[in-house]
Protein backbone atom coordinates (compact mmCIF):
# COMPACT_ATOMS: atom_id res chain seq x y z
CA UNK A 1 0.00 0.00 0.00
CA UNK A 2 3.20 2.39 0.16
CA UNK A 3 2.55 5.20 -2.68
CA UNK A 4 5.97 5.77 -4.54
CA UNK A 5 6.76 8.65 -6.71
CA UNK A 6 9.33 9.61 -9.43
CA UNK A 7 12.10 12.02 -7.95
CA UNK A 8 12.29 14.51 -10.57
CA UNK A 9 8.76 14.44 -12.20
CA UNK A 10 5.68 13.94 -9.33
CA UNK A 11 2.77 12.95 -11.93
CA UNK A 12 4.28 9.57 -12.35
CA UNK A 13 3.13 8.45 -8.75
CA UNK A 14 3.07 3.63 -8.01
CA UNK A 15 1.23 1.92 -5.37
CA UNK A 16 3.22 -1.03 -3.93
CA UNK A 17 1.77 -4.69 -4.23
CA UNK A 18 4.24 -6.78 -3.35
CA UNK A 19 7.98 -6.56 -2.50
CA UNK A 20 10.65 -9.11 -2.80
CA UNK A 21 13.91 -9.54 -1.61
CA UNK A 22 15.08 -7.71 -4.53
CA UNK A 23 12.39 -5.68 -6.02
CA UNK A 24 9.17 -3.88 -5.41
CA UNK A 25 6.13 -4.68 -7.68
CA UNK A 26 3.91 -1.77 -8.25
CA UNK A 27 0.84 -0.57 -9.99
CA UNK A 28 0.47 3.03 -11.72
CA UNK A 29 -1.73 5.34 -10.78
CA UNK A 30 -1.48 7.92 -13.20
CA UNK A 31 -0.63 7.35 -17.34
CA UNK A 32 2.84 5.91 -17.64
CA UNK A 33 3.01 7.91 -20.76
CA UNK A 34 7.30 8.54 -22.05
CA UNK A 35 8.11 7.12 -18.44
CA UNK A 36 11.73 5.55 -18.60
CA UNK A 37 13.21 3.13 -17.45
CA UNK A 38 15.79 3.45 -14.71
CA UNK A 39 13.98 6.51 -13.32
CA UNK A 40 14.34 6.81 -9.54
CA UNK A 41 11.37 7.02 -7.36
CA UNK A 42 10.79 7.24 -3.54
CA UNK A 43 8.59 7.00 -1.05
CA UNK A 44 6.29 9.35 -0.20
CA UNK A 45 3.62 7.89 1.53
CA UNK A 46 2.29 5.10 3.68
CA UNK A 47 -1.22 4.59 1.37
CA UNK A 48 -4.05 7.06 -0.51
CA UNK A 49 -5.24 9.33 1.69
CA UNK A 50 -9.07 10.92 2.09
CA UNK A 51 -10.20 14.38 3.62
CA UNK A 52 -11.27 13.26 6.98
CA UNK A 53 -13.16 16.34 8.14
CA UNK A 54 -15.93 18.80 7.31
CA UNK A 55 -14.01 20.03 4.93
CA UNK A 56 -15.39 17.61 2.46
CA UNK A 57 -18.80 18.06 2.45
CA UNK A 58 -20.24 20.04 -0.44
CA UNK A 59 -17.23 18.72 -2.73
CA UNK A 60 -16.28 16.83 -5.46
CA UNK A 61 -12.87 14.33 -4.93
CA UNK A 62 -11.35 11.96 -7.26
CA UNK A 63 -10.35 8.09 -6.41
CA UNK A 64 -6.92 9.51 -4.87
CA UNK A 65 -8.72 12.13 -2.61
CA UNK A 66 -8.22 15.44 -4.73
CA UNK A 67 -10.87 17.90 -5.18
CA UNK A 68 -11.79 18.13 -8.89
CA UNK A 69 -14.57 21.70 -8.44
CA UNK A 70 -11.62 23.94 -8.92
CA UNK A 71 -12.66 25.82 -6.26
CA UNK A 72 -10.36 26.60 -3.31
CA UNK A 73 -10.07 23.56 -0.65
CA UNK A 74 -8.05 23.50 2.80
CA UNK A 75 -7.52 20.24 4.19
CA UNK A 76 -8.24 19.81 7.94
CA UNK A 77 -7.40 16.15 8.21
CA UNK A 78 -7.08 13.12 6.08
CA UNK A 79 -7.55 9.70 7.01
CA UNK A 80 -5.78 6.46 4.76
CA UNK A 81 -8.37 4.98 2.42
CA UNK A 82 -7.82 1.39 3.77
CA UNK A 83 -9.64 1.09 6.65
CA UNK A 84 -10.41 -1.53 8.93
CA UNK A 85 -13.85 -3.17 8.54
CA UNK A 86 -16.18 -2.60 11.33
CA UNK A 87 -15.71 -5.23 14.80
CA UNK A 88 -18.39 -7.41 15.20
CA UNK A 89 -19.06 -5.78 18.94
CA UNK A 90 -19.49 -2.32 17.11
CA UNK A 91 -22.34 -3.61 14.36
CA UNK A 92 -25.75 -2.75 15.45
CA UNK A 93 -28.31 -3.96 13.23
CA UNK A 94 -31.24 -3.27 14.92
CA UNK A 95 -32.60 0.50 13.56
CA UNK A 96 -35.85 2.26 12.06
CA UNK A 97 -37.72 2.02 9.37
CA UNK A 98 -36.46 4.03 6.18
CA UNK A 99 -39.00 5.48 3.50
CA UNK A 100 -37.75 5.91 0.19
CA UNK A 101 -40.97 8.13 -1.21
CA UNK A 102 -41.04 5.52 -4.41
CA UNK A 103 -44.20 3.77 -3.43
CA UNK A 104 -43.63 0.38 -5.12
CA UNK A 105 -40.06 -0.32 -3.45
CA UNK A 106 -41.97 0.62 0.00
CA UNK A 107 -44.91 -1.64 -0.39
CA UNK A 108 -42.91 -4.35 -1.81
CA UNK A 109 -39.26 -3.99 -1.06
CA UNK A 110 -39.43 -2.05 2.52
CA UNK A 111 -36.52 -0.83 4.37
CA UNK A 112 -34.76 0.68 6.99
CA UNK A 113 -31.50 2.50 8.14
CA UNK A 114 -28.82 0.55 7.19
CA UNK A 115 -29.58 -1.70 5.17
CA UNK A 116 -27.49 -2.23 1.97
CA UNK A 117 -29.77 -2.58 -1.28
CA UNK A 118 -29.03 -3.36 -4.36
CA UNK A 119 -30.27 -2.04 -7.97
CA UNK A 120 -30.02 -4.68 -10.45
CA UNK A 121 -30.77 -4.18 -13.92
CA UNK A 122 -28.85 -4.45 -17.22
CA UNK A 123 -27.82 -1.47 -19.62
CA UNK A 124 -30.44 1.29 -20.00
CA UNK A 125 -32.76 0.08 -17.86
CA UNK A 126 -33.33 3.28 -15.12
CA UNK A 127 -30.51 2.54 -12.43
CA UNK A 128 -28.98 6.06 -12.59
CA UNK A 129 -32.42 7.71 -13.10
CA UNK A 130 -33.82 6.15 -10.10
CA UNK A 131 -30.30 6.90 -7.76
CA UNK A 132 -30.80 10.32 -8.70
CA UNK A 133 -34.90 10.04 -7.35
CA UNK A 134 -33.34 8.40 -4.36
CA UNK A 135 -31.41 11.02 -3.47
CA UNK A 136 -33.70 13.84 -3.93
CA UNK A 137 -36.36 12.13 -2.12
CA UNK A 138 -34.57 10.99 0.63
CA UNK A 139 -32.75 14.45 1.01
CA UNK A 140 -36.29 16.36 0.92
CA UNK A 141 -37.90 13.35 3.91
CA UNK A 142 -34.89 13.20 6.26
CA UNK A 143 -32.53 15.52 5.68
CA UNK A 144 -29.75 13.08 5.45
CA UNK A 145 -26.13 13.79 4.47
CA UNK A 146 -25.56 11.62 1.37
CA UNK A 147 -21.98 10.03 0.13
CA UNK A 148 -22.55 9.28 -4.08
CA UNK A 149 -19.47 7.38 -5.40
CA UNK A 150 -19.39 6.95 -9.54
CA UNK A 151 -17.32 4.42 -10.47
CA UNK A 152 -16.78 3.84 -14.10
CA UNK A 153 -19.11 6.17 -14.63
CA UNK A 154 -19.39 8.04 -17.93
CA UNK A 155 -18.10 11.75 -18.08
CA UNK A 156 -21.43 13.23 -19.30
CA UNK A 157 -23.59 11.41 -16.85
CA UNK A 158 -21.35 12.50 -13.98
CA UNK A 159 -21.92 15.88 -15.21
CA UNK A 160 -25.64 16.06 -15.37
CA UNK A 161 -25.60 14.80 -11.84
CA UNK A 162 -24.02 16.99 -10.12
CA UNK A 163 -26.07 19.64 -12.95
CA UNK A 164 -29.22 18.34 -11.02
CA UNK A 165 -27.62 18.24 -7.38
CA UNK A 166 -26.98 21.97 -7.74
CA UNK A 167 -30.37 22.64 -9.35
CA UNK A 168 -31.65 20.96 -6.48
CA UNK A 169 -29.57 22.88 -3.68
CA UNK A 170 -28.57 19.09 -2.14
CA UNK A 171 -24.58 19.63 -2.92
CA UNK A 172 -23.80 21.75 0.35
CA UNK A 173 -25.34 18.16 2.13
CA UNK A 174 -23.56 15.30 -0.57
CA UNK A 175 -20.08 14.84 -1.18
CA UNK A 176 -19.65 13.23 -4.52
CA UNK A 177 -16.59 11.24 -5.74
CA UNK A 178 -15.94 10.24 -9.03
CA UNK A 179 -14.00 7.60 -10.86
CA UNK A 180 -15.20 8.15 -14.69
CA UNK A 181 -14.83 5.07 -17.32
CA UNK A 182 -11.90 7.31 -19.37
CA UNK A 183 -9.95 6.71 -16.19
CA UNK A 184 -7.27 3.76 -15.79
CA UNK A 185 -8.49 0.72 -13.58
CA UNK A 186 -6.83 1.85 -10.72
CA UNK A 187 -8.55 5.14 -10.47
CA UNK A 188 -12.01 2.86 -10.41
CA UNK A 189 -10.64 0.14 -8.13
CA UNK A 190 -10.03 2.84 -5.32
CA UNK A 191 -12.92 5.37 -5.99
CA UNK A 192 -15.23 3.31 -3.76
CA UNK A 193 -12.45 3.14 -0.87
CA UNK A 194 -12.53 6.80 -0.91
CA UNK A 195 -15.99 7.27 -0.94
CA UNK A 196 -16.14 5.20 1.86
CA UNK A 197 -13.51 7.33 4.23
CA UNK A 198 -16.28 10.07 4.15
CA UNK A 199 -19.71 7.44 4.77
CA UNK A 200 -17.26 6.45 7.34
CA UNK A 201 -16.57 9.94 8.80
CA UNK A 202 -20.02 10.99 9.25
CA UNK A 203 -21.05 7.68 10.78
CA UNK A 204 -18.07 7.69 13.28
CA UNK A 205 -16.76 11.37 14.08
CA UNK A 206 -20.17 12.95 13.48
CA UNK A 207 -22.40 10.10 14.61
CA UNK A 208 -24.72 10.19 12.16
CA UNK A 209 -26.84 8.76 9.51
CA UNK A 210 -25.33 8.14 6.02
CA UNK A 211 -27.28 7.60 2.64
CA UNK A 212 -24.47 6.10 0.25
CA UNK A 213 -24.84 5.63 -3.44
CA UNK A 214 -22.64 3.21 -4.99
CA UNK A 215 -22.75 3.59 -9.13
CA UNK A 216 -21.68 1.06 -10.59
CA UNK A 217 -20.07 -1.43 -7.46
CA UNK A 218 -19.94 -4.07 -11.07
CA UNK A 219 -17.37 -1.53 -12.51
CA UNK A 220 -15.44 -1.73 -9.41
CA UNK A 221 -15.05 -5.72 -9.73
CA UNK A 222 -14.78 -4.90 -13.56
CA UNK A 223 -11.56 -3.19 -12.74
CA UNK A 224 -10.26 -5.44 -10.49
CA UNK A 225 -10.27 -7.81 -13.06
CA UNK A 226 -8.38 -5.60 -15.63
CA UNK A 227 -5.56 -5.40 -12.86
CA UNK A 228 -5.37 -8.81 -12.28
CA UNK A 229 -4.84 -8.70 -15.41
CA UNK A 230 -1.83 -6.64 -15.67
CA UNK A 231 -0.11 -8.78 -12.71
CA UNK A 232 -0.67 -11.66 -15.02
CA UNK A 233 -2.97 -13.14 -12.30
CA UNK A 234 -4.69 -16.15 -12.96
CA UNK A 235 -8.57 -15.90 -13.92
CA UNK A 236 -11.51 -17.94 -13.04
CA UNK A 237 -15.04 -18.14 -14.14
CA UNK A 238 -16.32 -15.66 -16.79
CA UNK A 239 -12.78 -13.54 -16.24
CA UNK A 240 -12.77 -12.64 -13.11
CA UNK A 241 -9.74 -13.26 -10.39
CA UNK A 242 -9.97 -15.70 -7.65
CA UNK A 243 -9.82 -12.59 -4.96
CA UNK A 244 -13.10 -11.57 -6.06
CA UNK A 245 -15.04 -12.56 -3.26
CA UNK A 246 -12.16 -11.09 -0.84
CA UNK A 247 -12.60 -7.81 -2.46
CA UNK A 248 -15.95 -7.42 -2.50
CA UNK A 249 -15.70 -8.17 1.09
CA UNK A 250 -13.38 -5.65 2.05
CA UNK A 251 -15.92 -3.22 0.98
CA UNK A 252 -19.28 -4.63 2.24
CA UNK A 253 -18.17 -5.45 5.53
CA UNK A 254 -16.77 -1.77 5.96
CA UNK A 255 -20.87 -0.38 5.32
CA UNK A 256 -21.89 -1.94 9.16
CA UNK A 257 -24.30 -0.01 11.62
CA UNK A 258 -22.87 1.16 14.77
CA UNK A 259 -24.30 2.49 17.71
CA UNK A 260 -23.09 5.99 16.58
CA UNK A 261 -24.45 5.93 13.49
CA UNK A 262 -25.70 4.02 10.25
CA UNK A 263 -24.97 3.52 6.70
CA UNK A 264 -27.56 2.94 4.12
CA UNK A 265 -26.44 2.10 0.79
CA UNK A 266 -28.02 2.07 -2.63
CA UNK A 267 -25.93 0.16 -4.82
CA UNK A 268 -26.30 -0.14 -8.58
CA UNK A 269 -25.18 -3.34 -9.69
CA UNK A 270 -24.66 -3.78 -13.73
CA UNK A 271 -25.96 -7.29 -14.93
CA UNK A 272 -23.66 -8.08 -17.83
CA UNK A 273 -25.76 -9.59 -20.88
CA UNK A 274 -29.08 -9.69 -18.88
CA UNK A 275 -27.18 -12.86 -16.89
CA UNK A 276 -28.53 -12.93 -13.21
CA UNK A 277 -26.40 -15.82 -12.48
CA UNK A 278 -23.11 -13.99 -13.22
CA UNK A 279 -20.58 -14.74 -11.01
CA UNK A 280 -20.05 -11.19 -9.85
CA UNK A 281 -23.34 -10.56 -9.55
CA UNK A 282 -24.26 -13.26 -7.39
CA UNK A 283 -20.92 -12.46 -5.13
CA UNK A 284 -22.18 -8.75 -4.44
CA UNK A 285 -25.71 -10.12 -4.46
CA UNK A 286 -24.88 -11.99 -1.29
CA UNK A 287 -24.51 -9.41 0.74
CA UNK A 288 -27.82 -7.71 0.25
CA UNK A 289 -30.46 -6.88 2.62
CA UNK A 290 -32.90 -6.74 -0.67
CA UNK A 291 -33.21 -5.95 -4.38
CA UNK A 292 -34.84 -3.64 -6.51
CA UNK A 293 -34.54 -5.31 -10.38
CA UNK A 294 -34.67 -3.63 -12.89
CA UNK A 295 -36.51 -5.35 -16.18
CA UNK A 296 -35.67 -4.33 -19.39
CA UNK A 297 -39.45 -5.62 -20.51
CA UNK A 298 -41.25 -3.19 -18.35
CA UNK A 299 -38.75 -0.37 -19.06
CA UNK A 300 -39.78 -1.18 -22.92
CA UNK A 301 -43.73 -0.66 -21.77
CA UNK A 302 -42.50 2.92 -21.03
CA UNK A 303 -43.31 2.07 -17.23
CA UNK A 304 -40.74 3.69 -14.94
CA UNK A 305 -39.34 3.29 -12.16
CA UNK A 306 -39.33 -0.73 -14.14
CA UNK A 307 -39.51 -2.09 -10.92
CA UNK A 308 -40.08 -5.82 -11.78
CA UNK A 309 -42.26 -6.66 -8.57
CA UNK A 310 -41.27 -10.33 -8.75
CA UNK A 311 -38.13 -10.16 -8.26
CA UNK A 312 -37.56 -7.59 -5.91
CA UNK A 313 -37.69 -8.09 -2.25
CA UNK A 314 -36.12 -7.27 1.04
CA UNK A 315 -35.60 -9.29 4.09
CA UNK A 316 -38.36 -6.86 5.95
CA UNK A 317 -40.87 -8.35 4.02
CA UNK A 318 -41.98 -10.29 7.51
CA UNK A 319 -45.05 -10.74 9.76
CA UNK A 320 -42.87 -9.79 12.70
CA UNK A 321 -41.17 -6.51 10.80
CA UNK A 322 -43.70 -5.06 9.06
CA UNK A 323 -47.33 -5.85 10.24
CA UNK A 324 -49.07 -8.89 9.33
CA UNK A 325 -51.60 -6.82 7.32
CA UNK A 326 -49.01 -5.11 4.97
CA UNK A 327 -47.16 -8.81 4.38
CA UNK A 328 -50.69 -10.23 3.45
CA UNK A 329 -51.64 -7.38 1.47
CA UNK A 330 -47.84 -7.87 -1.04
CA UNK A 331 -48.86 -11.20 -0.85
CA UNK A 332 -52.18 -10.98 -2.67
CA UNK A 333 -51.12 -8.26 -5.03
CA UNK A 334 -48.46 -10.41 -6.29
CA UNK A 335 -51.35 -13.37 -6.61
CA UNK A 336 -53.34 -10.67 -8.43
CA UNK A 337 -50.21 -9.66 -10.46
CA UNK A 338 -49.30 -13.65 -11.14
CA UNK A 339 -52.71 -14.19 -12.25
CA UNK A 340 -53.12 -11.36 -14.63
CA UNK A 341 -49.75 -12.09 -16.43
CA UNK A 342 -50.94 -16.30 -17.13
CA UNK A 343 -54.40 -14.88 -17.98
CA UNK A 344 -52.45 -12.53 -20.81
CA UNK A 345 -50.29 -15.18 -21.58
CA UNK A 346 -53.43 -17.76 -22.59
CA UNK A 347 -55.22 -14.40 -24.37
CA UNK A 348 -51.56 -13.75 -26.35
CA UNK A 349 -52.29 -17.58 -27.79
CA UNK A 350 -56.10 -18.66 -27.99
CA UNK A 351 -57.65 -14.88 -27.62
CA UNK A 352 -60.16 -13.58 -25.06
CA UNK A 353 -62.89 -15.97 -25.58
CA UNK A 354 -61.59 -18.80 -24.84
CA UNK A 355 -61.37 -17.90 -20.89
CA UNK A 356 -63.91 -19.15 -18.59
CA UNK A 357 -65.84 -16.30 -17.26
CA UNK A 358 -64.18 -16.00 -13.83
CA UNK A 359 -61.36 -15.11 -15.64
CA UNK A 360 -62.18 -12.48 -18.12
CA UNK A 361 -64.22 -10.52 -15.14
CA UNK A 362 -60.77 -11.19 -13.25
CA UNK A 363 -59.11 -9.70 -16.38
CA UNK A 364 -61.39 -6.88 -16.88
CA UNK A 365 -61.91 -5.36 -14.11
CA UNK A 366 -62.09 -1.60 -14.19
CA UNK A 367 -63.97 0.81 -12.94
CA UNK A 368 -67.58 -0.11 -14.35
CA UNK A 369 -70.78 -0.85 -12.96
CA UNK A 370 -73.17 -4.23 -12.71
CA UNK A 371 -74.17 -2.70 -16.69
CA UNK A 372 -71.25 -2.36 -17.99
CA UNK A 373 -71.09 1.19 -17.73
CA UNK A 374 -68.64 3.76 -16.28
CA UNK A 375 -70.07 5.30 -13.30
CA UNK A 376 -70.46 9.46 -12.79
CA UNK A 377 -68.27 9.80 -10.21
CA UNK A 378 -64.90 7.96 -10.24
CA UNK A 379 -63.68 7.53 -6.41
CA UNK A 380 -60.09 7.00 -5.36
CA UNK A 381 -57.69 4.92 -3.07
CA UNK A 382 -55.21 5.58 -0.60
CA UNK A 383 -52.54 3.39 -1.89
CA UNK A 384 -50.16 5.72 -2.95
CA UNK A 385 -50.05 7.97 0.62
CA UNK A 386 -46.65 8.36 1.65
CA UNK A 387 -46.70 5.98 4.69
CA UNK A 388 -48.44 2.42 4.27
CA UNK A 389 -49.85 2.66 8.33
CA UNK A 390 -52.66 0.61 9.66
CA UNK A 391 -55.42 2.21 7.97
CA UNK A 392 -54.11 2.82 4.82
CA UNK A 393 -53.46 -0.78 4.58
CA UNK A 394 -56.68 -1.68 5.95
CA UNK A 395 -58.75 0.50 3.34
CA UNK A 396 -56.03 -1.45 0.43
CA UNK A 397 -56.63 -4.63 1.64
CA UNK A 398 -60.23 -4.26 1.39
CA UNK A 399 -60.18 -3.87 -2.36
CA UNK A 400 -58.34 -6.62 -2.70
CA UNK A 401 -59.99 -8.88 -0.72
CA UNK A 402 -63.87 -7.69 -2.24
CA UNK A 403 -64.64 -7.41 -5.89
CA UNK A 404 -65.29 -3.41 -4.93
CA UNK A 405 -62.44 -1.48 -6.88
CA UNK A 406 -64.02 1.59 -5.38
CA UNK A 407 -63.22 3.41 -2.55
CA UNK A 408 -63.32 7.02 -0.86
CA UNK A 409 -60.20 8.89 0.81
CA UNK A 410 -59.99 7.86 4.10
CA UNK A 411 -58.08 10.21 7.03
CA UNK A 412 -54.64 8.90 5.18
CA UNK A 413 -54.10 11.27 1.82
CA UNK A 414 -52.15 9.85 -1.39
CA UNK A 415 -52.82 9.48 -4.89
CA UNK A 416 -55.76 8.70 -6.97
CA UNK A 417 -55.59 5.25 -8.57
CA UNK A 418 -57.44 4.60 -11.81
CA UNK A 419 -58.10 0.77 -13.03
CA UNK A 420 -58.47 1.25 -17.05
CA UNK A 421 -58.51 -1.85 -19.17
CA UNK A 422 -57.39 -0.58 -22.83
CA UNK A 423 -55.83 3.52 -23.47
CA UNK A 424 -59.76 4.01 -25.13
CA UNK A 425 -61.15 3.14 -21.51
CA UNK A 426 -58.39 5.53 -19.83
CA UNK A 427 -59.27 8.66 -22.20
CA UNK A 428 -63.10 8.03 -20.96
CA UNK A 429 -61.82 7.97 -17.43
CA UNK A 430 -60.03 10.93 -17.67
CA UNK A 431 -63.08 12.57 -19.91
CA UNK A 432 -65.29 11.98 -17.17
CA UNK A 433 -62.45 13.11 -14.31
CA UNK A 434 -62.21 16.10 -15.56
CA UNK A 435 -65.63 17.98 -15.62
CA UNK A 436 -66.18 16.08 -12.27
CA UNK A 437 -63.37 17.82 -10.50
CA UNK A 438 -61.94 20.67 -12.99
CA UNK A 439 -60.82 23.15 -9.88
CA UNK A 440 -58.55 20.33 -7.94
CA UNK A 441 -54.94 20.80 -8.18
CA UNK A 442 -52.32 18.18 -9.46
CA UNK A 443 -51.76 16.22 -12.45
CA UNK A 444 -53.61 13.08 -13.86
CA UNK A 445 -52.91 10.04 -15.45
CA UNK A 446 -54.45 6.68 -16.24
CA UNK A 447 -52.05 3.15 -16.09
CA UNK A 448 -53.91 0.34 -17.84
CA UNK A 449 -54.85 -2.88 -15.95
CA UNK A 450 -53.37 -4.29 -12.68
CA UNK A 451 -50.03 -2.93 -13.09
CA UNK A 452 -51.44 -0.04 -11.13
CA UNK A 453 -51.17 -1.71 -8.06
CA UNK A 454 -47.59 -2.20 -8.59
CA UNK A 455 -46.63 1.31 -10.05
CA UNK A 456 -47.35 5.05 -8.56
CA UNK A 457 -50.41 6.17 -9.91
CA UNK A 458 -51.62 9.21 -10.94
CA UNK A 459 -54.01 12.84 -9.06
CA UNK A 460 -52.28 14.33 -6.52
CA UNK A 461 -54.85 16.63 -3.97
CA UNK A 462 -52.87 19.05 -1.63
CA UNK A 463 -55.77 20.89 -0.61
CA UNK A 464 -58.13 18.06 1.96
CA UNK A 465 -61.13 20.18 1.85
CA UNK A 466 -61.37 19.83 -1.87
CA UNK A 467 -61.40 16.20 -2.07
CA UNK A 468 -64.09 14.08 -3.26
CA UNK A 469 -66.50 12.80 -1.41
Amino acid sequence: GDVLEAKDNSKYRFEVIEITNTTALCISLNSTRRLKKGTIVKKVDDGLKMEYSDALMGRIFDAYGEVLDNKEFKSIKKKYINNNTVSMKDLNVESSMLKTGIKVIDFFAPMQKGFKMGLLGGAGVGKTVLIKELIYNLYNASRINSIFVGIGERSREGKELYDDIVSSNLLDNMTMVFGQMSKNPVVRSKCVQTGLVAAEYLRDEKKGDVLLFIDNIYRYIQARSEISMELKEMLVGNGYPSSTAAEVSKIEERLGSTKDGTITSFQAIYIPADDYNDDAVQNVVSYMDGQIVLDRHIAELGIYPAIDVFKSTSRLVDKDKIGERHFKLVEETLRYLTRYQELEEIIAVLGIDELSEEDKEAYEATFEDENGELPEKISSSALNSWLFNEDTIKKVLHILMTKGIRINYGETLGKTIIFAKNHDHAEKILEIFGKEYPNLPGYAKVIDNYMTYAQSAIDEFSEPDKLPQ
